[in-house]
């Protein structure tokens, strides 16, 4: 068996903001099944320096890229076959479903600096018959 990783000191510091935005902040944590305050900062902070590791660093992450596309036009696939084939040391995984008889949806699961990964992205995104495309990064902090 691995080791497990001991988990870090917590640290306790104050926060002061308005009291309509404590009243908006704890409405959300609510909604959401926070149990506390420092939970939820925890986890802003983790999502902001993700980000800063996508916007500015272009760090490697993972990228989801999810599109819908008319698979009646063939020549259409075809090209998204390519770019799949070109980008293959980036992808991990990919999956298609059959929405109806017209339309289906392609998940793309990839790992690589976020630039590559949009760039793959916008170009398919790009393509006559996509009819609508999404990219989400996720990234260990």
């Amino acid at each position: 068996m691995g080791r497990r990783k001991a988990p870090e000191e917590l640290y306790r510091f104050g926060v002061s903001m308005e009291q309509s935005l404590i009243d908006k902040f704890d409405n959300y944590l609510s909604k959401r099944g926070y149990y506390n305050r420092s939970e939820a900062i925890r986890d802003l902070v983790r999502d902001l320096l993700a980000k800063e590791k996508v916007e500015i660093k272009n760090s490697v992450v993972y990228g989801i890229v999810s599109f819908i596309y008319g698979h009646h036009l063939r020549e259409l696939e075809e090209k998204i076959k390519s770019l799949q084939h070109e980008n293959y040391k980036s992808i991990i995984s990919t999956t298609h479903i059959h929405i109806d008889h017209m339309n289906c949806l392609e998940v793309i699961i990839m790992k690589d600096k976020a630039k590559k990964i949009k760039l793959l992205a916008d170009e398919i995104f790009a393509l006559k018959g996509v009819i609508s495309g999404q990219i989400s990064f996720v990234s260990q902090v």
